[in-house]
């Protein structure tokens, strides 16, 4: 007989310690087990039936830029196998609706035990398929067990009765209910917290889903699919597409598809909502989209900071993973009075950071993504240049073996430059000048994104401030403005930064509920 689960108060899941010689060791002995892996052939998976077509492609190590690291079907000369999945998933659909919230929640909690019991694989593939470093992909793998454990709680705790007014002679409630089929359309920067979080969320709140991660990271996507079949989830509630950007626009436009989840570049994100906003034939219902896009974000340095606190805080939300997150420092502003005081110790931490290969436990910065990423860096970096901007360290890429670009800081960047205003996603960081507190915070609201921002100050009149007018969806005083944990730091931003979903917070699952109230005349 099973033991029923005690669930009790949320917790984050604990980051590895990865100076311990047991934990190291254990986490270069996945590192070789993947390794042995590699280039394995993945099938979709459609209504629990693994499908597979003549067409492929291949994922790639950025930090290895020849090692293939797996096989997928190209489901963009076959988009057959959307309408299938979308097909599997409707039909699903009709029963897992109907499952109760508690039975639902267990799967998460399934997955969440099975995460834990291969953290170090997990992390792993993350090390091999995006080049992470140890660290990020511990980070990414320990936030995804989190998104498990939370969502599953808020299921539980959204399905209980829903308070509202009672008035004599009705018996009046009102519940939440699923929306229907949803398109899964993931980021490769966080492939396994981002893509599992968003895909069991919708699926915890009973609804069915078509997930397709990124071409670039789809063997992580893959792994975190052969555990939701090991939990043994009902078939179709989850389908499994791999493909580009064909695959991704029939999943949207469908008009069997009830909502759009996506993570991704603005321009995405904004074709996403264009295009769900045409009901397509056969369609009745206004689709719903969950946008999360991109950030131009600033730390704000005032005169009174404790510099060498900004210094470090800047340099690890500036160059964490490369710079690849959302949330990434891209914008140094610093205060004219201690400009070059912190601009001296930003170079100093920068030049000591070790650019490297992420199997290797102490590097710092590995390669970003791809071809495509290495070249737009360059040229970004180029740019600012050309506008007036003045190398400080960094600024050089190597591609000879993998995409690595130098961390990069650059100096005497305006307000208005490019790299002041586009979305580089690299490790690119821009210092601009400002005359005063008041000067900086007008450039940190300059720019059309508005997801995090980070204010240095020793002054609790100056961080209220922050308060009220940085425009941001995440606000960090006196610490980076990267590492938002769930249920600690519901995550999603404004303006061009996409819907605020706040992904990790108690709003999260009310983007794939409808409520319903019942009234009975007693």
């Amino acid at each position: 007989m099973q033991t029923k689960r005690v669930i009790d108060e949320f917790k984050n899941e604990p980051f590895t310690d990865f100076s311990k010689p047991e934990n190291a060791a254990a986490m270069q002995a996945a590192i070789e087990k993947v390794r042995g892996e590699l280039g394995a052939e993945y099938k979709c998976l459609i209504d629990g039936e693994r499908v597979a077509i003549e067409s492929k492609f291949k994922s790639f190590n950025p930090a290895k830029k020849d090692e293939v690291v797996g096989v997928f079907s190209e489901v963009d000369d076959d988009l057959s196998l959307v309408q299938r999945s979308i097909d599997a998933a409707t039909e699903a659909f009709k029963t897992w609706r109907n499952v109760p919230a508690a039975e639902r929640a267990e799967y998460l909690f399934k997955i969440a035990d099975i995460m834990r019991q291969r953290k170090y694989e997990l992390s792993a593939w993350m090390v091999v398929e995006v080049a992470k470093t140890w660290a990020e992909a511990d980070g990414d793998t320990a936030e995804a067990i989190d998104f498990m454990e939370f969502y599953a709680r808020e299921m539980l705790r959204w399905s209980q009765e829903q308070p509202i007014t009672k008035i004599p002679g009705e018996d009046n409630s009102m519940e939440y209910i699923p929306l229907g089929v949803g398109a899964i359309i993931p980021p490769w920067n966080f492939p396994l917290a981002i893509m599992s979080g968003m895909t069991m969320a919708a699926v915890v709140a009973g609804n069915t889903v078509v997930l397709k991660p990124s071409s670039d990271s789809p063997t992580i996507a893959a792994k975190f699919i052969e555990i939701v079949e090991e939990v043994g989830l009902p078939k179709g509630v989850v389908n499994f597409v791999t493909g580009s950007a064909a695959t991704g626009e029939a999943m949207t436009t469908s008009p069997k598809t009830r909502f759009i989840s996506f993570t991704g570049s603005k321009g995405v994100g904004l074709h996403i909502n264009e295009v769900a906003a045409k009901p397509r034939e056969g369609q009745i219902w206004i689709k719903r989209v969950v946008a999360e896009m991109g950030g131009k974000d600033a730390i704000v340095v005032a005169d009174d900071a404790d510099i060498d606190a900004a210094a470090t805080g800047a340099v690890q939300a500036a160059f964490g993973f490369q710079g690849q997150k959302c949330s990434a420092c891209s914008r140094l502003i610093v205060d004219e009075k201690v400009h070059d005081e912190i601009l001296e110790k930003v170079a100093e931490l920068t030049k000591n950071l070790k650019v490297g290969a992420p199997e290797d436990g102490d590097t710092n910065v590995a390669a970003v993504i791809n071809k495509r990423s290495f070249d737009k860096t360059l040229g970004y970096i180029e740019k600012g240049v050309a506008e007036g901007g003045e190398i400080v360290v960094g600024g050089k890429g190597d591609d000879s073996a993998g995409f690595f670009i130098e961390p990069t800081v650059i100096k005497n960047v305006k307000p208005g430059d490019t790299i002041e205003q586009e979305e580089i996603f690299a490790p690119v960081l821009a210092v601009i000048k400002a005359k005063d507190y008041d000067h900086a915070l007008e450039i940190a609201n300059g720019t059309e994104f508005g997801l995090t921002g980070s204010v240095y100050s020793a002054s609790e009149d100056r961080l209220e401030r922050a308060r009220r007018e940085f425009h941001v969806g995440n606000l960090y005083l006196n610490r980076k403005c990267t590492g938002a944990l769930v249920g600690v730091h519901p995550f999603g931003g404004f303006n061009m930064s996409g819907t605020d979903s706040k992904a990790g917070g108690r709003e999260y699952l009310l983007q794939f509920m409808q409520a319903k109230s019942i009234s009975r005349k007693v």
